[in-house]
């Protein structure tokens, strides 16, 4: 579903060029769950980032769905997260002159899917928020914004769903609730996930946990390797 061969990352800084990915290798199989873990500032927002297309690799290469995304020109690039890629931030990222409705239904109505709003309505139906399809993002808690924001990630029916820190803005109330919600569409529509998490409860519930450490993949200590799936690690039976 993913491949990523010796991805580096280097971006430009003030003092000169900072390096952000170290020559990643990783492989995420279809219907995988992966955890990207670590301490802040190194790489799994980032990574995510380039999984996405959202950021382009300065070395090695990101594959999806067997497509080379640092191929692509932007707007091929955009094309194939509309019809492929659900992603969801930690700071929602709605558009606050829309309704809920208004603003899960804008990647249907962009892809030309003629019941745009009646796929958009069942979906907020789905996450709890039937009752809030016209409230504007001002009007809604930010559990609920959550909400709207899962619903748009997942209502073109995404193969693969990628979410930055998706319960890093809540409480912890609301972030199980987003926690549940995250991991029911997943079963439901059969999407590979990859989420970045500094949440242990939510690692602990993915196939595969990731730790990165200054850009680069790291083993834990009492880890088993992950067979054939890069350099990553599995969770050993029983370990925290």
């Amino acid at each position: 579903m993913l491949s990523l061969s010796d991805v580096q990352l280097e971006l430009a800084g003030n003092a000169g060029p900072v390096t952000i990915l170290r020559g990643i290798s990783l492989n995420v199989e279809a219907g995988e769950t992966i955890g990207l873990i670590g301490p802040s500032g190194s790489g799994k927002s980032s990574l995510l980032m380039l999984m996405g297309g959202l950021e382009r690799a300065t070395g090695g290469a990101v594959v999806a769905l067997g497509e080379n995304l640092g191929a692509m020109s932007e707007d091929a690039l955009a094309r194939f997260r509309r019809d492929n890629m659900g992603v969801v931030f930690q700071s929602f990222h709605l558009l606050p002159t829309m309704t809920a409705l208004e603003n899960v239904a804008v990647p249907l109505e962009l892809a030309g899917v003629k019941d745009a709003f009646g796929r958009a309505r069942a979906e907020l139906v789905s996450v709890g928020l039937g009752a809030r399809v016209d409230h504007y993002p001002a009007q809604m808690s930010g559990g609920e914004q959550q909400r709207v924001a899962l619903a748009r990630a997942s209502v073109t029916r995404p193969r693969i769903l990628l979410a930055d820190e998706p319960t890093g803005n809540l409480d912890g109330v609301n972030g199980q609730a987003i926690m549940d919600l995250l991991f029911g569409l997943r079963d439901r529509h059969g999407a590979t996930l990859v989420l970045v998490t500094h949440a242990p409860e939510l690692a602990e519930r993915c196939d595969r946990v990731i730790r990165l450490v200054d850009g680069r993949i790291d083993a834990a200590p009492g880890a088993v390797p992950s067979e054939g799936q890069g350099q990553g690690f599995a969770r050993a039976e029983g370990a925290a």
